[in-house]
């Protein structure tokens, strides 16, 4: 069964020179469809900081068993372990002044963030399909896997993500046989 959200708008980008014929032919079908088109100048900088985003969030979701309900308090977590992942994004050359857009839920205080991207993750359909869908448990441990092992080869420490290794790598209480969490 596929499930999915349409949203508004459409994120599309470039890496740092103008759209070429096509990628405007492509804007445009999207424009003329009622889409609004969010560029970005900076793409590969841009899907680096959703990709420890989602490591990020994918901490707490391995702990709890799912990204769907996430408390306050989980999602605060998730905020912080993923402002100790923007290290590894700006030591893979992105420069996060350029992305300050994307990085607001991330950087505004976390007494404030938590609670409003929590009520957003449970309470806004768009985002709450989004979460439903990221229920592939392979998929969030291989989404952390991978970007631990890109900090640690690049030797940027993210202690959040580290001690949420059991979780990703199969020796946590909870991946054992008839042991509880």
């Amino acid at each position: 069964m596929l499930r999915a959200a349409l949203l508004p708008a459409v994120f599309l980008g470039t890496l740092d020179q103008p759209p070429t014929g096509r990628e405007r032919a492509v804007r445009q079908v999207f424009r003329e469809a009622g889409f609004r088109i969010q560029e970005n100048s900076d793409f590969r900088g841009w899907l680096s900081i959703h990709f420890v985003q989602n490591a990020g969030l994918h901490t707490r979701a391995l702990r709890r068993g799912s990204l769907a309900g996430l408390s306050p308090r989980d999602v605060r977590e998730a905020i912080l372990a993923t402002r100790e992942l923007l290290p590894l994004v700006e030591a893979r050359g992105v420069d996060l002044r350029r992305h300050r857009a994307e990085l607001l839920p991330l950087t505004a205080p976390v007494w404030l963030a938590a609670p409003a991207l929590a009520w957003l993750l449970g309470r806004f359909p768009p985002m709450r399909v989004v979460t439903e869908a990221h229920a592939n448990p392979e998929e969030l441990r291989a989404i952390c896997r991978d970007t631990l092992a890109e900090a640690r080869r690049v030797g940027v420490r993210t202690p959040r993500l580290e001690a949420a290794e059991p979780y990703f790598t199969g020796s946590s209480p909870a991946d054992r046989p008839g042991r509880a969490a």
